[in-house]
């Protein structure tokens, strides 16, 4: 009787991927979940293994570390560079509003909600989640606005628009302050916009 074939080393047993096809993207669906709910610390690899229904090893197989897992799920649903062509073609003068719209558009999505509050629940305590938002909010959207705007200090632009957007989903989506968490979103961007214009264009 012949010895059956190795197994490649770090790979998890077949037993570990009996949920067939599509565990990858399911142990992504539990990833996000689990840190949107819980947090980056309160989050584990083995609390994800479990919500997606598969072993821990084949969470570290694909995706390494704790801190890659939040990345790659963070990352995967949340590509704000994809929309900066429709934030930036139209006019000059109401670049504001679409960003606006843009932003509380996608809080208001519960699909995209979900890894901004992991995102933002977890920034203020672990650097690997506000690497994420630095990276993705900021670099990857927000920067290349101000950029492509052709304004002085792009990036302070960015940031001071970052702070003014984030600490509205801080107070409507996360503490969920009233009146603002009942606003009507409209209302909200109608407010916001004229000073993330100013940001954003005015020299």
């Amino acid at each position: 009787m012949t010895d059956p074939a190795p197994r490649r080393r770090g790979r998890p047993s077949r037993t570990a991927e009996d949920s067939g096809p599509g565990a990858r993207e399911r142990i992504l669906e539990a990833a996000r979940a689990q840190f949107a709910e819980r947090g980056y610390d309160k989050t584990s690899v083995r609390g994800i293994a479990k919500a997606a229904g598969v072993d821990p090893a084949l969470v570290h197989h694909y995706f390494g570390t704790k801190d890659e897992v939040f990345a790659a799920a963070i990352e995967g649903s949340f590509e704000p560079a994809l929309v900066v062509p429709a934030i930036i073609g139209g006019p000059t003068e109401n670049v504001g509003e679409r960003l606006a719209h843009y932003f509380i558009g996608i809080w208001e999505n519960p699909a995209t909600r979900a890894p901004l509050l992991a995102i933002i629940r977890s920034a203020l305590t672990h650097e690997a989640a506000a690497k994420v938002l630095r990276g993705f909010v900021l670099r990857r959207l927000l920067e290349r606005v101000a950029a492509d705007l052709d304004v002085p200090n792009p990036q302070f632009r960015a940031e001071l628009a970052a702070s003014h957007m984030v600490g509205i989903a801080i107070l409507r989506y996360v503490v969920q302050v009233e009146p603002l968490a009942s606003a009507d979103p409209e209302e909200i961007v109608a407010l916001v916009a004229p000073t993330l214009q100013r940001y954003l264009t005015e020299a």
